[in-house]
């Protein structure tokens, strides 16, 4: 079914483990990784999908080119015909650990505070703003995580969370500040060679996100999004130190 894609960040080359450098082609990417848009469904026209993105039919025909090469889109004629999602991109274990090697624990501490900041401000407004179907749409999401199979599935249940949650917080430049962060930090974060967060874990922390805004309990839905982010961001410092202690020997 075709759909309106939230709008990915451009994704520098220098802030995510991978890109195809393609500005376009990674926006699209970007919203197929956090759950904007899922395996097996449409993407909007070609006339819509470079109207949404302000580019021109040839500019987006090219990046659509790029993303049919790897395998992340494929083009059905005939009836019922359009561009399809076939596959959720994620990077390979040693892009990964490449990606963690360049990275300093500063920068990794950096991102903590500046993701806390914005996902606990997203949070109270959640708290303030959401009605009662945004919540049902929060749970709805959390629960996307009870079937998620691979890393890669488990990072595009947990996005859709995140953007669900800055949707119902009712602020564009919000939203776009949480899409970026969660395009930096989702392959890291469920890839076994980054984080290896546990979906159970998760799908517990976003559950209780959930019953927090509910309950509009501001203080409790930050204590959760604090503590969720800072696990992650201890479990990469983590990783980091490995890396470094044993290109060291």
């Amino acid at each position: 079914m075709s759909q309106r894609i939230v709008m990915g960040p451009a994704v520098r080359a220098s802030s995510a483990p991978y890109t195809f450098g393609d500005v376009l082609a990674d926006q699209i990417v970007s919203a197929i990784s956090l759950g904007s848009i899922a395996v097996g469904e449409r993407l909007p026209s070609e006339i819509e999908l470079a109207a949404e993105f302000g580019v021109a039919v040839a500019t987006l025909r090219k990046s659509l080119a790029v993303l049919r090469e790897q395998g992340i889109v494929e083009t059905r004629r005939g009836r019922g015909g359009g561009t399809f999602v076939v596959r959720v991109p994620f990077p390979s274990e040693t892009q990964v650990r490449d990606y963690l090697a360049n990275l300093t624990i500063v920068q990794i501490r950096d991102y903590g505070d500046e993701h806390m900041t914005i996902a606990t401000g997203i949070a109270r407004l959640a708290c303030q703003r959401a009605h009662e179907q945004a919540i049902r749409d929060l749970l709805v999401a959390a629960n996307r995580l009870e079937s998620a199979n691979s890393p890669e599935t488990a990072a595009s249940a947990d996005g859709r969370f995140h953007i669900q949650l800055a949707v119902s917080a009712q602020s564009p430049r919000l939203l776009a500040a949480e899409m970026r962060l969660q395009s930096e930090i989702s392959a890291l974060k469920w890839s076994p060679a980054g984080a290896a967060t546990s979906a159970a874990e998760t799908l517990q922390d976003l559950r209780d996100v959930t019953a927090a805004v509910a309950a509009h309990d501001s203080t409790r839905v930050e204590q959760v999004i604090e503590e969720h982010i800072r696990k992650t961001v201890y479990r990469l410092i983590d990783v980091k130190l490995t890396i470094d202690h044993t290109a060291g020997q």
